[in-house]
């Protein structure tokens, strides 16, 4: 497929399409799992097709990068084992010791205690502002240059909406690279690079691969010179997701745009009951019309995605709530199809316990799946009916 013909296509026929050519010897219309880790060469140094060994190139890991760049509007994708490891390559090659990371002050706790733990001792400067507030990021830009300014939205877990175009005008302004973290909406609602993000990055664990049995990462951008930064990393230091786990995650890939439709559907109607049920204290939703971020949202997103958090009265109440459920699996991560439910502050974000990044102990979170709708309502009236 053609870069031109690649824009020219829509969304769901990119997901099914991109990277996905069927099999020139075979004709197999799915692309075959390409598991060697050595390739073999036609004299010393000929390579067929620029391949010579698993770590710095595979079929089925260029396949899927195709894809996810298509998906994003973007030039290059690169992949990864880890939403982590594409976030340490990605900063990796663009910071130097001395220079600064700003950041939000609700973000995913593993990105702030990969800065504050492993890049800091390094000699890197991190600084934490409410994100959202365009006139606090302009004021810490002029106060402290950062080399890289770190956006995710919506956030995680109290799903902040932050304006990523006016940030990105904010952070090229200060010669800072925009980095947006797209992870709960996905590109299927929400596309950064088309709003003056530098790059976008991944944990494609969650929906892009969509079914809770593949552990990935993403660096998406079209600066040609910044891809071959990360790329080098990628090869040098060889944190590159295995050919199965890209086959799992190119799979997810080809039903994102409905799976999302679905998740969208189903978390605006939990967040909807929750809402209106007399035992929640607060709603986190940007598709609530009372989020202070709804507009930016609708503007900025195709749809609200599939995650909700709510605040009960107390961290027990909460505690309780969470291991109460019945169809909402008590676990870690999201974006699978099916229902999760997480209880930030011993589960995701205990690693930022004590900061400013600390979460409430009475926030849960919803990583709302694709099934029948009112059987999720029925499990949450019944949790919040024994509190």
């Amino acid at each position: 497929m053609s870069d031109a013909q690649r824009r020219a296509d829509g969304f769901d026929t990119q997901a099914v399409r991109a990277g996905q050519d069927h099999d020139p010897t075979t004709g197999a219309v799915i692309p075959p799992l390409h598991l060697s880790t050595t390739y073999a060469q036609d004299g010393i140094g000929g390579l067929r097709g620029g391949y010579e060994y698993g770590r710095s190139g595979n079929p089925t890991r260029d396949a899927l990068q195709q894809q996810i760049a298509a998906l994003e509007g973007a030039e290059h994708a690169l992949s990864f084992a880890s939403g982590l490891a594409a976030e340490d390559a990605l900063l990796r090659a663009v910071l130097r010791p001395g220079d600064t990371v700003l950041m939000g002050d609700d973000v995913y706790g593993g990105t702030h205690r990969l800065v504050a733990r492993i890049l800091e001792p390094w000699g890197v400067n991190l600084r934490i502002v409410d994100i959202t507030d365009a006139e606090a990021v302009r004021a810490s830009l002029e106060e402290v240059p950062a080399q890289v300014l770190w956006v995710e939205t919506p956030s995680n877990p109290l799903m902040r909406i932050s304006d990523i175009a006016a940030l990105a005008q904010l952070g090229h302004e200060a010669g800072a690279t925009v980095v947006v973290d797209n992870t709960f909406a996905s590109p299927a609602l929400q596309q950064p690079l088309a709003l003056g993000a530098d790059v976008v990055v991944h944990s494609t664990t969650k929906y892009l691969g969509g079914h809770s049995d593949v552990v990935g990462g993403a660096v998406v951008t079209s600066d040609a010179e910044l891809y071959e930064a990360v790329k080098f990393q990628q090869f040098a230091a060889g944190a590159v997701s295995g050919p199965h786990d890209a086959w799992l995650t190119s799979r997810g890939l080809k039903t994102l745009g409905i799976r999302m439709e679905r998740h969208s559907r189903n978390a605006g109607l939990v967040a909807g009951f929750l809402a209106q049920h007399a035992a929640v204290a607060q709603v986190y939703y940007p598709g609530l019309e009372t989020h202070p971020g709804h507009e930016i949202a609708a503007r900025q997103m195709r749809g609200f995605g599939g995650m909700v958090s709510l605040a009960l009265s107390s961290g027990e109440e909460a505690r309780r709530f969470a291991e109460s459920l019945r169809l909402f699996t008590l676990a870690e991560s999201l974006g699978g199809v099916e229902s999760l439910v997480n209880y930030p502050d011993a589960m995701t974000h205990a690693s930022v316990r004590g900061t400013e990044l600390a979460v409430p102990e009475e926030v849960v979170r919803l990583s709302v799946g694709i099934e029948t709708a009112d059987d999720l309502l029925d499990d949450l009236n019944e949790a919040l009916g024994r509190l």
